[in-house]
């Protein structure tokens, strides 16, 4: 993947950990100059032999790049480090990779502000080993002229980025809500592994079958979220009230055979309040409803 800068704007990477070895390894092989920084030193070597600069401080290395990208374990961690760095902020790009939530994102756009930095949120939705390739899809929200004016460099870690908007905690509210979606299908697996575990059928041969399923669902979706946006929920191929019968029947056979009952019992609850709502008679996205509603409240 070449850079499309012309002028390779240097950047500083501060935090090593796997991903931030990653991200900066990605600049470097599309020949930014790239500052790096870890409070363990020695996190940066192999990127030092492959052409960074390893920064003597957190300081040195805000001020070493116009545009800084942050990777650390929390927001937490990158307030404690960028704080008392007081006017080194003034006139960078801070870029901040690091999962949270869309409040602190949000707070710390402000806090970015406050000294002068223009700030960008970011999710990263890949792996490590897929940064910086074709596989590899990073959320950015924030100001679209900070974005555009570093896109290109942006782009050097994963040819899926996409600006969201200039709400900065939008890219990591979609973190969350993606990765809710990515454990309940998993979940599901792991529970239909189960069950078909008690008679011998190991997870590799039903994992296809699963797939199957998967990809069915998957083109549901956008019909999904035609009705969501529209309020209407028509029972195109059944009803909820279908839906429950079928949910009873998953719970009485992971009883029946030893297996943990907990997951389809906790989505059969759901469906009966839909239905107690008076839903029984719409399709399976009528349950938004029951998600809209705070933790606790019923009805």
């Amino acid at each position: 993947m070449q850079s499309r800068d012309a002028d390779h704007t240097p950047v500083t990477v501060i935090g090593l950990g796997l991903m931030g070895q990653a991200l900066a390894g990605a600049f470097l092989r599309d020949g930014h100059p790239t500052t790096v920084w870890n409070r363990t030193a020695a996190k940066g070597e192999s990127l030092v032999a492959q052409g960074a600069t390893l920064a003597a401080s957190v300081g040195d290395a805000v001020a070493a790049s116009p545009l800084v990208v942050v990777c650390v374990s929390n927001y937490e961690a990158v307030h404690e480090l960028l704080d008392p760095l007081g006017e080194v902020l003034d006139g960078r790009i801070l870029v901040n990779l690091t999962s949270g939530t869309s409040r602190a994102a949000r707070d710390s756009a402000e806090w970015a502000s406050r000294r002068g930095s223009t700030y960008l949120d970011g999710a990263i939705m890949a792996i490590p080993p897929a940064i910086g390739t074709a596989d590899a899809a990073i959320l950015y929200s924030g100001p679209r002229s900070a974005f555009d004016a570093h896109e290109s460099t942006l782009r050097s870690l994963g040819a899926g980025t996409t600006y969201l908007g200039a709400d900065h905690g939008l890219s990591s509210l979609y973190d969350v809500a993606l990765l809710g979606v990515m454990w309940s299908v998993l979940n599901g697996f792991l529970q239909g592994a189960a069950l078909v575990g008690t008679a011998d059928v190991d997870a590799a041969t039903f994992a296809p079958v699963a797939n199957t399923v998967i990809g069915t669902v998957t083109e549901w979706v956008p019909g999904y979220a035609r009705q969501i946006d529209e309020g209407r929920f028509p029972a195109l191929d059944s009803t909820l009230a279908t839906h429950v019968g079928a949910m009873e029947h998953l719970v009485h056979e992971s009883e029946s055979l030893g297996v943990s009952a907990d997951l389809p019992r906790f989505i059969k609850a759901l469906a009966d309040r839909a239905v107690a709502d008076g839903d029984g008679g719409n399709g399976y996205a009528a349950i938004i409803e029951q998600f809209r509603k705070p933790s606790g409240v019923r009805g």
